[in-house]
């Protein structure tokens, strides 16, 4: 019980140290020099640019990044978010959902996760994991996308 507090703990620093990263259904971009200091995203919907579903090559980079998290990455389900049409920062914060088993009981099922993709050619090139967390904790997840004006239920 006491290691189980430990990870959520855990999970909860490693995503308070992407804090400028937005959790959920949309990908996040900076808005300059400003926004990048001042930990400011603007979503894709808020800027006014429309959105796309990923590409495969795209999906692979985000599973790539998340697989490690998982205890069965095999037979994860992926639901997937839109992505900005127009990106023009190197990087941005994507967040989605899967329903995986996780290293940790209490956070198998529905979990959501927040990766930060770099972009090359407006296309994600590869990923890095923020956050993953699920049970109850998911609460967390949607509390902190909130504030960012994201959903991660929004991913299907």
């Amino acid at each position: 019980m006491q290691a189980s507090k430990l990870n959520a703990i855990a999970a909860l620093a490693a995503g308070l140290a992407f804090s400028g990263l937005g959790l959920s259904g949309c990908a996040t971009t900076s808005t300059g020099d400003a926004a990048a200091t001042s930990g400011n995203t603007v979503t894709a919907s808020a800027a006014g640019v429309g959105q796309r579903d990923l590409t495969p090559q795209e999906k692979k980079a985000i599973v790539d990044a998340v697989a490690p998290s998982l205890r069965n990455p095999a037979a994860a389900k992926y639901k997937w978010a839109k992505f900005p049409m127009v990106v023009t920062e190197s990087s941005v914060n994507y967040c989605a959902t899967v329903d995986a088993q996780s290293p940790y009981a209490a956070y198998s099922g529905h979990q959501a996760y927040i990766i930060e993709a770099q972009v090359i050619g407006g296309h994600v090139a590869s990923a890095v994991m923020g956050l993953i967390a699920g049970g109850k904790d998911f609460t967390i997840v949607t509390t902190m996308c909130a504030k960012y004006g994201l959903d991660p239920k929004s991913a299907s």
